[in-house]
């Protein structure tokens, strides 16, 4: 007896739903289509950049803008700690969603007996035309 109520409890809630013919247009494909692709007008990227500069460089408030995985390695290898050695770098995680919108990468650094001893740097590799020139606080970049 159960059974048969959950069954037509289950039937009564699908009755509206297949009302609605299977394959049936929900909207013309120049409205479902109308916004794929556009991305951001340079103008509100200008915006973004502005918001996040007063934030520390290489914070979720402001990642270091790169184009891709290259321009992620491209940009750790040129970091040195405050001795000028390389960072052992640990491995990428999602650090969130940052400042621009979109899913950034962390890395741990680490100096070891240098400075900073140990941090994390986030990197939004969504931004292909960008190559970052500045270092985040206690790192330096070396050069191209």
């Amino acid at each position: 007896m159960r059974a048969l109520f959950f069954v037509s409890i289950a039937i009564a809630a699908a009755a509206p739903a297949a009302a609605q013919k299977i394959g049936a247009r929900t909207g013309a494909p120049e409205q479902l289509f109308a916004g794929i692709g556009e991305g951001v007008s340079d103008a509100a990227l200008a915006r973004s950049i502005a918001e996040a500069s007063v934030h520390p460089l290489g914070s979720l408030a402001n990642p270091v803008r790169v184009g891709g995985p290259e321009g992620a390695r491209a940009y750790i290898g040129r970091l040195r700690c405050g001795d000028g050695s390389a960072p052992q770098v640990g491995p990428r995680s999602d650090g969130g969603v940052g400042a621009y919108g979109s899913v950034v990468s962390r890395y741990t650094l680490d100096c070891g007996r240098g400075t900073p001893a140990r941090g994390e740097i986030m990197l939004d590799i969504y931004h292909e035309e960008h190559v970052e020139t500045r270092a985040p606080a206690g790192f330096a970049i070396a050069a191209r």
